[in-house]
């Protein structure tokens, strides 16, 4: 049967929040978290400086056009954003991907976009730890890798089990840190544009270059630029502990995309003009950097390094744990996983098993991917986009052909654009990542029939 819809008395009752017992589960998670909440979140994660450190390999990526790449992956994400805003309100409960897909489609599918939604999830916070440590490293190189690790990982686990409200806190001083660090470097870069400074002039090449345009370069660099963007979805994870309404949770997420992309085009644009010649970078990893010390001198070159290391290390991973430890929840209640990792602290109201786990699985890959960070960032984007991917096909299923909705535009063309635009992207990834992603997906058909055979998962009422 199709799940139960509230009637308008039992959502005023509850102030306009749809209560998860309708879907089967008991209400565990605190429920303290509001639209401002969310929407720090998704910048959080998101990372408004997050283009600091892939900028060369953007810029060289899409022939210098490099605000171009990331305004066609704001336009891209648009669209799944509208989808995940869409499933959020029919079904506000922790899981994202995985639930959507779980009651949009069948619990077959809805495992298995939580299968390679977690080799996004649960890959991501080693993978900001890695980059973190090393830059950090470099900077310090009297002092072992390993050690920024565990201090990264041992801060953001002890955050995150304190409770989601203490990790709310933490999110509103680190996101306005970022916040002074970007304007400090756009205002810096104005300045030196407006000087003349490297031979910068103020143009439209960044977002548009007819010499050098090439559709194929720039949806490569596209699917670099896309790891930028990844974060959105997550605030989905977070539905059981929202209040206010339903249509929070789907508004925050459009939101945050939508500002944190004009922040991304704004300040590549201007990095762009000052240095021009992107074929010329030493070294693409440290190329923002270099561009940082024209604009600014030395100071703004080591801000810049060390405002990245600590809002990929601390501010993006504390979120992205917070995240992978509500999917895996939300997956062990249902038996999918384990059942331990649905075990709910009795007072800080957080999946603390889960979140244990996370930090020792992100201290584990960190040290098996430590000189690969590469192949990890490829993984990370084949889960995420061939989860977006499902998320797609769930709205137009769910919507369409279950409740037979005449809202075309809404229920099938934008869905129907966003999983061509992710397809095209998920067409451009690097070669390797796929194989490696078909690997995942080969061991999660596996696992599945596992599950089926040994009768250890639960068989929802979700048809």
């Amino acid at each position: 049967m199709e799940p139960v819809v509230p009637t308008k008395q039992q959502s005023k009752a509850q102030g306009g929040q749809t209560n998860v017992e309708q879907f089967g589960y008991k209400q565990e998670l605190k429920r303290a978290l509001t639209f401002w909440d969310l929407l720090i979140y998704g910048l959080v994660f998101m990372v408004p400086i997050a283009p600091f450190g892939i900028y060369g390999y953007v810029a060289q990526g899409s022939n210098g056009m490099v605000a171009l790449a990331y305004l066609v992956g704001m336009i891209g994400m648009i669209f799944s954003a509208l989808s995940y805003a869409r499933m959020s309100e029919a079904f506000p409960i922790a899981g994202s991907v995985y639930s959507y897909a779980q009651r949009g489609i069948n619990e077959h599918v809805g495992f298995f976009a939580g299968w390679v939604i977690l080799l996004d999830y649960i890959l991501i916070p080693a993978l900001l730890y890695l980059v973190s440590a090393a830059a950090l490293h470099d900077m310090a190189p009297e002092i072992p890798i390993w050690i920024w690790l565990v201090a990264f990982i041992g801060i953001n686990t002890v955050i995150n089990y304190f409770g989601i409200e203490f990790t709310a806190k933490a999110n509103k001083v680190i996101v306005a840190l970022e916040l002074i660090v970007l304007v400090v470097f756009v205002v810096a870069a104005i300045i030196a544009i407006t000087k003349g400074v490297n031979g910068a002039e103020f143009n439209f090449k960044p977002l548009y270059d007819k010499e050098h345009f090439s559709m194929s370069a720039v949806m490569g660099a596209v699917s670099i630029a896309v790891l930028s963007f990844l974060g959105f979805d997550a605030i989905s994870t977070l539905a059981e502990e929202t209040k206010g309404g339903k249509k929070v949770v789907g508004r925050a997420i459009i939101f945050s995309l939508l500002v944190v992309g004009v922040l991304f085009i704004i300040q590549t644009w201007v990095a762009a003009l000052i240095w021009p010649d992107y074929a010329s970078f030493e070294n693409a990893d440290v190329a923002f950097y270099q561009i940082a010390e024209i604009a600014g001198g030395p100071w703004l070159k080591w801000t810049t390094i060390l405002a990245t290391a600590l809002a990929w290390g601390i501010a993006d991973a504390l979120v992205a744990q917070a995240a992978i430890s509500r999917i895996l929840y939300s997956m062990a209640r249902d038996k999918k996983l384990p059942k331990i990792l649905s075990k709910v602290h009795p007072k800080y109201q957080t999946p603390y098993v889960s979140t244990f786990l996370v930090a020792a699985i992100s201290l584990v890959v960190t040290i098996g991917f430590s000189s690969q960070i590469n192949s990890l960032t490829s993984l990370v984007n084949f889960g995420a986009l061939t989860a977006f991917l499902f998320l797609h096909l769930s709205v137009i299923n769910y919507f369409v052909r279950k409740q037979k909705s005449k809202d075309y535009l809404n229920h099938l063309v934008f869905p129907l654009i966003g999983f061509v635009i992710i397809g095209y992207v998920w067409f451009n990834l690097d070669p390797t990542s796929k194989k490696l992603g078909f690997v995942w997906m080969a061991i999660g058909i596996i696992y599945m029939i596992y599950l089926k055979l040994a009768k250890k998962d639960s068989t929802l009422n979700v048809e």
